[in-house]
């Protein structure tokens, strides 16, 4: 890892109480955001294995025990609200755990880059390793798509669920003649907030403020909380590439949320 702002919050506080073992394959990022006790350098896949077989067994009871009011409030104030809302319009948390909970163990989750890529990776059953695919901070709109016909090439032995935002999928939109091409068993789950929803969000807190049938591609467009089920289970039973558009809460944010300049502690879970 790099140290980014997004991991440590303001570094002249960042884990004072801790030893840092820095571990990677290129010297220069030694030392470079935050002062390493201890450096290895070599490929992970080696080095971190020879670090966690010298490591004693300890079960930090106390420390962990010290999370539970805190994973409580958590839970209460972002988890429930996001999955289980009572009323109001669809909210991103839901579907994706209505996908998840529908689909097969063994599905592979590919995300795209905004608030669909945090809501889709935090809210999806994971069930076994290998699970994912996305571009992770490098903040890549527009790369769900492609990157869900090759894992579906990849692990054709796998359900392939594409989770991204409108301003991501127009973004790569003509790969859908690929994906009809190849009739790549791509599911596509489109999360319309009629924004670019992280872009909204960050301006927001920070700052105050039907083309499938072209391709011959199965498409349902949800709007509505009690048609979700239904609409899930259509996708997972179709066979080949299906698109599911789900018109969604406009203004929601991801939770919790460290602003720029803050602590690692000071997480908000609410504005």
């Amino acid at each position: 890892m790099r140290f980014d702002d997004r991991v440590t919050g303001t570094l002249n506080t960042y884990a004072k109480q801790a030893k840092i073992i820095h571990l990677d394959i290129d010297k220069s990022e030694f030392g470079k955001n935050v002062k390493p006790d201890i450096t290895v350098l070599g490929d992970c896949r080696q080095t971190l294995k020879l670090i966690t077989e010298r490591m004693a067994k300890a079960s930090h009871k106390e420390w962990i025990e010290s999370f539970k009011p805190l994973d409580k409030e958590e839970y209460d104030k972002v988890i429930d609200r996001a999955i289980h809302p009572a009323s109001g319009p669809l909210k991103m948390g839901e579907v994706v755990t209505e996908v998840s909970n529908q689909s097969p163990a063994n599905s592979v989750l590919v995300t795209d880059v905004g608030l669909n890529q945090m809501f889709s990776a935090r809210y999806f059953k994971y069930r076994m390793p290998r699970s994912i695919v996305t571009s992770g901070g490098l903040g890549t709109m527009g790369f769900c798509m492609p990157a869900a016909i090759g894992a579906s090439f990849g692990a054709p032995d796998r359900m392939i669920l594409a989770f991204f935002g409108d301003g991501g999928f127009q973004m790569n939109i003509q790969e859908l003649g690929t994906i009809m091409e190849n009739q790549a068993p791509v599911k596509m789950i489109l999360m319309n907030n009629t924004y670019l929803g992280n872009v909204r969000q960050w301006q927001q807190m920070m700052f105050k403020s039907r083309i499938a049938s072209a391709y011959d591609i199965p498409y349902q467009m949800v709007t509505k909380r009690e048609q979700l089920k239904d609409a899930v289970n259509k996708m997972i039973s179709a066979k080949g590439p299906f698109i599911l558009e789900v018109a969604v809460m406009e203004e929601e944010n991801v939770m919790p949320m460290i602003k720029p300049g803050n602590r690692v502690d000071e997480m908000i879970f609410e504005i």
